[in-house]
């Protein structure tokens, strides 16, 4: 497939852990006290991977070159409105959606990138953030014959479908992948464990790894070797001879499509639009994500997508009667001071929560949770001793 062993290896255990990824987050039985911290049902894993597809995108432009766009929201709103206006005029099959979610949004980066990518450093970032908050605006009020506005977009009865028509592929306005319908389900039970599996999570599934896949083949290119220079030093590049903007325009243009894809996505698995995906909370979100997994790293971008989507939704569900039912055991008074220590950071407190993680990760793990995992790998492996080299050679440091 035309990657290294290491790089073959880890697109394995990212395919194994999708695969599996029903079990592995449904760790508790159903009924227990730990089942609250189970995972493993169909809307968030989608998220999941649609989420990691968006931060695997951000990080060819941020992990590569250094530009930190602060509007990638964007494109994944515009990516949204392509998708659901070809389910509305075309066909709920969410091939030709996602096909023409990527186009779209890619056109538009391009426009973005080349007024954007005159400007370097903050100046970029707030040139980026500015087209988003327009992008809303327009979508918000501007535009709503096309956005819907306030109330956004969702198929209805009377659209045209010009090929469902044709194909008579189904009365049902949910999408569908040539028939298979997206919310499809299949749940399987062992003992007092429920998994579940969704049609729509392993569709999302598999693009994730063909992102991922992607994403690995343009670290290891050419145009990622020039990208990773641009970060270094583009000033000293640019006295090489060599024009870097054709490289990070088209850095800016695969990332934009990247969320763009995430966008259309998100519409196959709910076919209902609206213009907060524009936001710029939205731009901010995909920044965290990817410096907390590891910037310019493979896996780090869905590794912090992971860890806030599930602490957006997991955590945040976490409320006082829960916390009653686990420190019940406990005498009334240690039971009532736990749970008004804990109490601030769960529930509608998690950002509190994921702000702490941040600057801890910041602060004490620049390199993000990769780097805290090669920490941990370093701790168990066996150091060599210095006589073991031959010659009593050593290698010089680069």
């Amino acid at each position: 497939m035309g990657l290294n062993k290491k790089d073959f290896t880890l697109l394995l255990i990212v395919a194994i852990l999708c695969l599996f990824a029903p079990f592995i987050l449904n760790p508790f039985p159903e009924g227990s006290a730990l089942a609250q911290f189970n995972a493993g049902y169909p809307d968030l894993m989608q998220r999941l991977v649609i989420f990691g597809i968006f931060a695997i995108g951000f990080n060819i432009l941020f992990g590569l070159t250094g530009y930190l766009s602060f509007g990638h929201a964007a494109f994944l709103g515009v990516g949204s409105y392509a998708a659901i206006w070809m389910m509305k005029l075309l066909t709920m099959n969410v091939i030709p959606a996602i096909v023409v979610s990527v186009l779209v949004a890619g056109v538009f980066s391009l426009l973005v990138g080349w007024i954007s990518l005159r400007r370097s450093g903050i100046y970029f970032s707030i040139l980026t953030l500015a087209f988003a908050q327009m992008s809303y605006s327009l979508a918000y009020s501007v535009l709503t014959p096309i956005t819907g506005g306030e109330t956004g977009l969702q198929p209805k009865v009377d659209d045209p479908r010009i090929l469902d028509r044709v194909l008579e592929i189904s009365t049902s306005q949910r999408a569908n992948l040539f028939g298979l319908d997206m919310n499809t389900s299949h749940v399987v039970r062992l003992g007092d464990w429920a998994f579940t599996f969704n049609a729509g999570y392993y569709l999302a599934a598999i693009v994730m790894l063909v992102a991922f896949y992607i994403s690995i083949r343009i670290f290891r290119s050419p145009f990622g070797m020039m990208l990773r220079a641009v970060k270094s030093n583009q000033q000293r590049l640019n006295y090489t001879g060599l024009n870097s903007k054709p490289y990070t325009l088209a850095a800016f243009v695969i990332s934009g499509m990247y969320a763009g894809l995430a966008g259309g996505l998100l519409v196959a698995m709910d076919t209902q639009v609206g213009a907060e995906r524009m936001f710029w909370t939205a731009s901010g979100e995909v920044v965290l994500m990817t410096i907390l997994g590891g910037a310019g790293t493979l896996i780090g971008p869905v590794l912090g997508a992971g860890f806030i989507k599930y602490m957006e939704n997991i955590v945040s569900k976490i409320n006082k009667s829960i916390l009653e039912q686990w420190f019940a055991f406990m005498p009334d008074g240690i039971e009532d001071l736990l749970i008004t220590l804990v109490y601030p950071f769960i529930g509608k407190g998690w950002h509190l929560t994921l702000g702490i993680l941040f600057m801890l990760v910041v602060i004490f793990l620049p390199g993000g949770l990769v780097e805290g995992g090669q920490r941990v790998g370093r701790l168990f492996k066996r150091k060599k001793p210095a006589d073991d080299k031959p010659d009593g050679k050593t290698t010089p440091a680069e």
